[in-house]
């Protein structure tokens, strides 16, 4: 009986490294539509908010719907979807360990020549006993976002309203193409 169990264990084993491979393709694709619902919500209501009120008025965008928009993508999948940065404004999106460490990775690709846009990482991991698809992403900076993200070209009332938002924000000081966050996505596979 205890022959039997090591076997089966081994080919329990086996297989599930066999369809590990064979998903991770799949929810790759999975993931990278998430994010391209994500991005394309939020960036939707960024551009309304712009052409209604400016950057200020685009500000509460992210401050508010950036995390309902995430929360609904989470709440209607059995994803995990958010937002971090090595450069946070709002510490409610600080990376946990595998994103940092993406983040890190991301930022000596980036420093080496290679373009944000194609920055991107997928793992299954184990956390908490459980196997998690795990998917990072890099957020290139636009030249729109230079207004709330740029260095000495964000104005005084922009300025203004996000320290009143984000007292600690350290989301500024991009230029344009330069990763300046990233969306983090993750999905238990088994427990």
């Amino acid at each position: 009986m205890k022959t039997r169990t090591i076997v089966t264990g081994a080919v329990l084993a086996v297989l599930a490294t066999g369809v590990q491979a064979a998903d991770k393709a799949a929810l790759a694709a999975e993931g990278k539509a998430l994010i391209m619902e994500f991005g394309g919500a939020l960036k939707a209501e960024l551009v309304a908010a712009m052409q209604e009120g400016g950057p200020v008025n685009a500000i509460s965008v992210c401050n508010e719907r950036a995390p309902e928009i995430a929360g609904a993508i989470s709440g209607s999948s059995a994803w995990s979807v958010g937002r971090s940065s090595h450069k946070l404004r709002n510490p409610d999106n600080a990376a946990d360990a595998f994103t940092a460490a993406a983040i890190e990775e991301f930022l000596v690709r980036q420093a080496a020549g290679e373009k944000a846009a194609d920055l991107a990482k997928v793992a299954i991991v184990e956390e908490d006993g459980a196997q998690v698809f795990r998917m990072v992403k890099a957020i290139p900076t636009g030249e729109v976002c230079l207004n709330c993200h740029g260095g000495d070209n964000v104005t005084e009332p922009v300025v203004g309203k996000l320290a009143e938002l984000y007292p600690a924000d350290a989301a500024r000081g991009f230029s344009a193409g330069e990763m300046r966050g990233v969306f983090t996505l993750s999905k238990v596979l088994a427990e």
